[in-house]
């Protein structure tokens, strides 16, 4: 089975047009399908017009959240539903098209683990084409892995690696990034994107600067999760040896009978070995956490918790 989610929040008019999209593109592949809508707390008529696809189609799955808790949400509510060995995950604003869902599974049938679009030929305007550029080319800096579209919602995986993220905030930019220090083989493909018809973009500068903060959590906890004292216990010696250097090269003029008393290098030279030991100690505290963290198993907090309806 092949699952689609689709994470919407006020598109009442989108909702039965992409799943009329979907139908033609996925009927063709003669394989079960079902769309899995994740409703996030939309204020419109939303909620209403899926409810009538509901019961008109019996593959749509519904999930109501509580209130609008953001993208990241949604996405986790819709993956706890999916139920295929294949997922897709597609925006419901109609701007991705669902045509291109077999090049993105015939990607994935070469082995593998998330196929990521590309929108090569964006239709949005240009001051957002060139916001997302720096945006992409700064996160490939950051997290090593060279994606043109970081942030593209049009995704094919399989259902193990979305059923083993952890997403929250606005962790779902960085879906490729969280995937890859999983050890998941990643590919990327260029997808039609179609301008917008119906809604309004919800995308302002200030999530830019959200999601680059979001960027140092996820390189943080992909490469550091496990050993945060080789990132704290090693920012701490590269600190206490400049101290101690310091300190030692002040120790050489104090016998030699010259007056340290008064220099700042001496209050430098304290205060890097201070920092320092705290690095290192902050390394310590961490590494023992993360072992007791293993040792007892990590609960994952279900994003059930976050729905308050669900038609199936």
């Amino acid at each position: 089975m092949i699952s689609v989610v689709v994470p919407v929040y006020n598109e009442e008019r989108s909702v039965a047009l992409l799943y009329d999209e979907l139908h033609s593109s996925l009927q063709q592949l003669g394989q079960p399908w079902e769309a899995i809508f994740a409703d996030d707390g939309s204020d419109d008529g939303t909620f209403a017009a899926l409810t009538r696809l509901h019961a008109a189609q019996d593959n749509v799955v519904v999930v109501r959240l509580r209130r609008n808790f953001g993208k990241a949400a949604a996405l986790a509510a819709g993956f706890d539903q999916a139920k295929g060995e294949t997922v897709v995950t597609i925006d419901g604003d109609l701007q991705d098209d669902p045509a291109e869902i077999p090049r993105l599974l015939a990607k994935l049938d070469e082995g593998f683990d998330l196929v990521s679009g590309w929108k090569s030929h964006r239709r949005d305007p240009w001051t957002r084409r060139q916001m997302s550029k720096l945006a992409n080319t700064v996160t490939g800096w950051v997290s090593g892995i060279r994606v043109h579209d970081m942030n593209c919602g049009f995704k094919a995986y399989r259902a193990e690696v979305v059923h083993g993220l952890r997403l929250y905030g606005e962790l779902h930019r960085y879906i490729p990034v969280l995937a890859y220090h999983r050890g998941y083989r990643i590919a990327e493909i260029p997808v039609n994107h179609r301008p917008r018809e119906h809604g309004r973009s919800r995308y302002g500068p200030e999530r830019y600067l959200r999601g680059f903060l979001d960027l140092l959590t996820v390189s943080f906890i992909g490469r550091y999760r496990s050993r945060p004292l080789h990132l704290f216990g090693g920012l701490g010696l590269v600190l206490g040896l400049a101290g101690t250097v310091i300190l030692g090269y002040l120790t050489v003029l104090k016998i030699l009978g010259h007056s340290i008393g008064g220099r700042p290098l001496l209050l430098l030279g304290v205060l890097l070995v201070v920092v320092g030991l705290q690095f290192f100690s902050l390394g310590l505290i961490s590494e023992m956490i993360t072992s007791q963290h293993e040792e007892r198993g990590a609960e994952r907090e279900r994003a059930e918790r976050l729905v308050d309806e669900i038609l199936s």
